[in-house]
């Protein structure tokens, strides 16, 4: 096993629920000082994912840091699930139910049409409850203090939205899309499409460019790897 943290490595986690990016990035970094004896390692990662979301984390290490920005602009593939026939005020689970909705008068027909519209350039509004930054602030805490906040809408591109509604109305789906691009808003709009409401109860990040999470190592298991390599040095 060859690393070179300090020179630069791009480190593939599976980051598991519950974890927010920052946990992970300051968990592996502690690993790297304690356990090799880093000092002043710098580790960043490319591309947040909400602590109720698993999956891809890309964390950079050493000089490899430069090369976030353009990690970042990869286009993503997602997976997951859209609850039909409700809503919540962040889109996802981080807050309860404020609303429902009808259902039935959905149809096959009517989710296939709904998918095929969302294919393709389009304008979109982020979730009021995300790490945007507006006037110095972060757009949640602005949510979570219950403030009027006016968020602009900005350009996504929706490559491929497969769906699979077995399960309705829960409705599997999987995206690739450009950076940008709010999951949580397209459960969001998903539902206001059918005339109905729709949030957002699964999300697990499968790619970032041609990086995959079959490749990626859980938190413990890269841990257990650095501690490996810590013995083959002694």
């Amino acid at each position: 096993m060859n690393f070179h943290f300090q020179e630069g490595e791009v480190v593939l986690i599976d980051k598991e629920l519950d974890w927010t990016s920052f946990d992970v990035v300051r968990s592996i970094r502690n690993s790297l000082v304690k356990e090799l004896g880093l000092k002043k390692i710098k580790v960043g990662h490319a591309g947040t994912l909400d602590p109720l979301a698993s999956g891809l984390l890309l964390l950079c290490t050493g000089k490899a840091t430069k090369n976030i920005d353009q990690l970042q602009a990869q286009e993503k593939v997602y997976s997951g699930t859209f609850v039909l026939g409700a809503t919540t005020p962040s889109y996802d689970l981080e807050t309860e139910i404020n609303q429902t909705y009808p259902t039935s008068h959905i149809d096959s027909e009517k989710l296939e049409e709904c998918v095929a519209s969302f294919i393709g350039v389009q304008q979109q509004f982020p979730p009021k409850y995300s790490a945007i930054k507006v006037n110095g602030k972060r757009a949640y805490e602005y949510a979570r203090a219950d403030k009027e906040l006016e968020l602009k809408s900005r350009e996504i591109t929706i490559y491929n939205f497969t769906m699979d509604a077995q399960r309705f109305p829960e409705i599997d789906f999987e995206i690739r899309c450009s950076k940008g691009t709010y999951i949580r808003s397209i459960a969001r709009d998903f539902g206001l499409k059918l005339q109905s409401g729709a949030y957002l109860s699964v999300l697990r990040r499968e790619k970032i460019g041609d990086y995959t999470v079959k490749d990626a190592l859980k938190v413990s298991q890269f841990k257990a790897l650095i501690n490996e390599l810590k013995s083959s040095q002694s």
